[in-house]
């Protein structure tokens, strides 16, 4: 019997990182990056990872990949609603002193990478 007929491929949507998004994820303990890269791969194979969560208030398809590792917890934040690639907007570690709440820079952040990464779709 040959195993290889029943492997189905499934094609991956492309990442695109925004500003240093990639560079942060990098700089994540390697537990975390590991995580938060098998989640992506996940999304880019159309699941939602189970510890993804919907980031209100940015724009639609934004989730929130939460990750606590020691006493940190760091989140990376991706569009899938934005033509076929996934958009990873902001990656970072949480210093917040407000709970659980995204300090509002980083808000801020992902609102703009949001709104750079529709343009950006538009012209291609």
């Amino acid at each position: 019997m040959d195993y290889d007929e029943d492997i189905i491929e499934i094609p991956l949507r492309p990442l695109v990182w925004m500003g240093d998004s990639l560079k942060n994820i990098r700089s994540f303990p390697e537990d975390v990056r590991a995580s938060v890269g098998y989640a992506l791969q996940l999304v880019q194979a159309g699941e939602t990872p189970m510890d993804a969560k919907p980031l209100k208030g940015v724009g639609s398809g934004v989730y929130e990949i939460v990750k606590r590792y020691d006493t940190d917890t760091y989140r990376a934040v991706y569009a899938v609603k934005i033509g076929e690639k996934i958009y990873v907007l902001h990656a970072f570690q949480k210093k917040s002193k407000q709970g659980i709440k995204t300090p509002q820079t980083d808000v801020d952040l992902i609102k703009q990478r949001y709104k750079d990464a529709v343009i950006r779709e538009k012209q291609q």
